[in-house]
């Protein structure tokens, strides 16, 4: 996997302010001072507040959930290789959900990378 920076899946300001952390971001944190690359964390942001995803029913409901959750507000990630930082991925959605928003705006791919993976029935 071939990656310039890392960027994580952001929370909603309320969540943050709420949780006081995003596990993502300090996932990004550890693995980009261990492999060397940069971490890029103001472009990527969660503009719907919507219920967390391991509260969501199906993958159709998780979809749902994530849809038009996130945007990038600048031009910082275009041409980029991207490595998409979440801590778990049970259906997908969020990531896909991401990537989709990043490769609108013209990133030259983006790779998920996650902590953990659910299965998901």
């Amino acid at each position: 996997m071939a990656g310039e920076v890392l960027v994580c899946v952001p929370l909603h300001p309320w969540r943050l302010r709420e949780r006081g952390y995003n596990q993502s971001s300090l996932l990004a944190r550890e693995l980009g001072k261990r492999i060397g690359l940069p971490v890029i964390e103001d472009c990527l942001i969660r503009v719907k507040q919507a219920q967390p995803q391991v509260r969501a029913g199906g993958v159709r409901e998780r979809r749902r959930n994530v849809t038009d959750a996130f945007m990038c507000r600048d031009e910082k990630l275009t041409g980029k290789q991207i490595i998409l930082i979440d801590d778990v991925c049970t259906s997908g959605a969020t990531l896909e959900s991401c990537a989709a928003v990043l490769k609108s705006k013209g990133t030259g791919s983006v790779w998920g990378l996650t902590l953990a993976r659910e299965i998901y029935n």
